[in-house]
């Protein structure tokens, strides 16, 4: 195989787990973090985040180095850094890199998905070339090699399939899909119902109530992906159903385990501090309920969660609300064929 070098940012949980499996397909790694006494350590330990890291991944702080000859970047970072990420990564970005973003959320305060930050934060590289990679992926799986399949989408065919040559092997099988817009709304708003999820499980519901919440959240997420442009097909595969399921059903998950702890009346302060990583769904619970608004989209679970996230409802006065909404036809809201 021909020397080539690739870099990975951040130097988080999945970060790292997607820098072993390019360590593993022959790739020259380099794995970015701003903190360098972080870099020095994973240099001198070969760990990272709890994972081992093969010999050809080496840890860096400076992002020059990151970045210089790298044939793709893999930015990893949560979504309320990636513009922050994005803005350092401009002075070194050549246009022949290839940009694949494994983040899932929306920017808090603009609403945004974030191949659109990235799009504005590099303006002259060419969007249709930004990648996003998303699908049913736990880290921790993932960097013990156990089977994975993942979708990359890009606007340019040329550019998700070269995502595709450069990610998969085999242990980790990649799709390709032209919906930007679908598998970027699948992945963060998946986070929403694992949050409720993890409520339904704390509060002692069973498997008829977290059935029923993945059925409906699914519902809830293609509703507003529709409206935003998004392929309903796209719901249906790796991206939104088996996202969806993973992380609803994983204790893995941190959105799940973040829902759980809610569910024995911790604060939402003391949940997040417990938890200890990023939880996504918290914020994105916020921007969804922003985006039901301004799209008039019916999104009730996602309604509900807000209400005990942010305005001190009580879990079980949500879910008796939610089960005594209006009768109501299955596919309500959604433009079907006849």
């Amino acid at each position: 195989m021909a020397h080539i070098k690739v870099a990975v940012l951040v130097a988080g949980s999945w970060g790292s787990a997607l820098a072993g499996v390019l360590a593993d397909n022959g790739y020259e790694v380099m794995l970015w973090t701003r903190n360098e006494q972080q870099a020095q350590d994973v240099n001198a330990s070969r760990m990272s985040k709890g994972f081992r890291m093969p010999p050809n991944v080496k840890a860096t702080s400076s992002m020059a180095e990151a970045l210089r000859h790298s044939k793709m970047a893999v930015v990893a970072a949560p979504s309320s850094a990636m513009r922050q990420v994005a803005a350092l990564m401009r002075p070194h970005l050549s246009s022949d890199t290839l940009i694949v973003h494994a983040a899932k959320g929306f920017e808090a305060i603009t609403l945004k998905r974030m191949s659109v930050v990235l799009a504005e934060e590099l303006p002259s590289y060419p969007k249709e070339r930004i990648v996003v990679l998303s699908g049913p992926s736990h880290a921790e799986e993932v960097a013990r090699h156990c089977p994975t399949t993942v979708v990359v989408a890009a606007e340019s065919k040329e550019a998700s399939e070269s995502a595709q040559r450069l990610l998969m092997n085999h242990y980790f099988r990649v799709y390709t899909n032209a919906d930007v817009t679908g598998v970027e709304i699948s992945g963060s708003l998946k986070n929403i119902i694992a949050l409720g999820a993890g409520l339904s499980d704390g509060l002692g519901f069973g498997d008829n109530a977290k059935a029923a919440l993945i059925t409906r959240g699914l519902a809830e997420i293609s509703r507003l992906g529709m409206a935003m442009g998004a392929n309903p097909l796209t719901f249906a595969g790796l991206a939104g159903v088996g996202d969806l399921v993973v992380t609803c059903t994983s204790r893995h998950s941190r959105n799940w385990r973040a829902g759980y702890l809610l569910a024995q009346g911790k604060p939402l302060q003391t949940v997040l501090t417990e938890v200890g990583m990023v939880v996504e769904g918290v914020k994105t619970t916020q921007a969804a309920f922003a985006l039901s608004s301004r799209y008039g989209v019916t999104m009730p679970i996602t309604r509900e969660l807000y209400l005990v996230l942010f305005e001190n409802k009580l879990p079980l006065t949500a879910v008796r609300e939610l089960m005594n909404r209006d009768r109501a036809q299955e596919w309500e809201g959604m433009d079907l064929p006849e």
